[in-house]
């Protein structure tokens, strides 16, 4: 009998925490339905002779260099051969029924291309659960910040209501196949210009604009040790203030991915309606990258050469669009967060 979804674990230099990954994966309720793919980015400490020794009944690819996490997710995307594909990194720990209750949600609506569970903070340092959210889905503002909601906030039973969201963290969203398929573009699912970071925003407003759903189901439970931290990012100062945990390989791609994403996505309509909110943030965050983060100003000229290749892939994105702006406003202009109260 074939397997129902495949797991495509991208690892770099995390082999101290793949047992624990693969061991949530194998007590899966439906771990007999479960492909495992490890996809390794050419790490350094022995994560892929760990594998292959240790799992031999796990599909390893070994690559030879850094590809990045969009290369590396495309890879494991052209190898699943089911009807559902989940991409994650080792640091996630799955409650035993997690897919089950994923699967069993998009089994019954089919329009749901991307799902993902409440997923809360892991303490891997003194491996421990906490009662901290992760996140609960994405969420944008209207100057096209996009966060991962919940995030930083202590789990009290706001979250408990499923429903859409705009976008699925990449913390393991699952994704049908079917639906990446509709909007694979250049024979990319993930855009490989990105290399990584905002590939998760970026594919769920690829499949909102399809006509997609993008769904938050609370009854699935996992836990994220997230490198970078959990924490609140709101407001501008938070957002300041916690810019010194990312480093700057994380600013780089995080700043020239987001608005090779918006080249890619956005409406004209969504520009000229929320034009005040994006352009006094594009204005803040250069005279912040002049004044504190001046390496930036590199990135800036690395995106306008990616440039091109955003507009083709624009031009397919906004030809085979299913979705307007009047339905995609009620996702890119929301003013805060219905958890957050000011």
């Amino acid at each position: 009998m074939g397997k129902k979804i495949t797991a495509v674990i991208i690892n770099y230099n995390t082999k101290h925490l793949l047992d624990s990954c693969l061991e949530s994966l194998f007590n899966q309720t439906i771990a007999g339905d479960i492909k495992i793919i490890i996809i390794d980015n050419d790490s350094s400490d022995d994560s892929c002779n760990y594998v292959q020794n240790k799992y031999p009944e796990i599909t390893s690819i070994c690559n030879k260099t850094n590809i990045g996490y969009a290369p590396a997710g495309n890879q494991g995307i052209n190898m699943a051969k089911t009807e559902y594909v989940m991409l994650l990194n080792p640091d996630i720990k799955f409650e035993n029924d997690y897919m089950e209750q994923c699967l069993q949600k998009m089994d019954e609506d089919k329009k749901i291309a991307a799902i993902g569970g409440k997923i809360m903070k892991y303490d891997f340092i003194n491996d421990s659960y906490t009662n901290t959210i992760d996140t609960v889905g994405i969420f944008c503002y209207r100057n096209r910040r996009f966060i991962d909601d919940g995030q930083g906030l202590k789990d009290e039973g706001q979250f408990e209501n499923e429903h859409e969201v705009f976008g699925i963290s990449g913390a393991c969203p699952i994704y049908r196949v079917s639906a990446l398929e509709d909007i694979k573009i250049m024979d990319e699912y993930l855009d490989e210009d990105f290399f990584m970071y905002k590939e998760d925003v970026d594919i769920s407003w690829r499949l909102r604009l399809r006509g997609w759903k993008c769904y938050y189901y609370p009854k699935a439970v996992a836990h994220h040790g997230r490198g970078t931290g959990v924490t609140m990012r709101y407001t501008h100062f938070e957002v300041a203030k916690n810019r010194g945990k990312l480093n700057k390989f994380q600013k780089h791609y995080s700043f020239k991915n987001q608005r090779l994403m918006q080249i890619k996505n956005e409406f004209a309509q969504g520009l000229i309606h929320d034009f005040i909110h994006i352009f006094w943030k594009e204005l803040l965050i250069r005279i912040y990258i002049i004044f504190k983060e001046p390496y930036l100003i590199k990135s800036i000229f690395k995106m306008y050469g990616q440039i091109p290749s955003a507009l083709r892939k624009r031009r397919i994105i906004m030809k085979n669009r299913k979705v307007g702006w009047k339905e995609m406003k009620k996702w890119l202009s929301c003013k805060q967060s219905n958890y957050i109260k000011w």
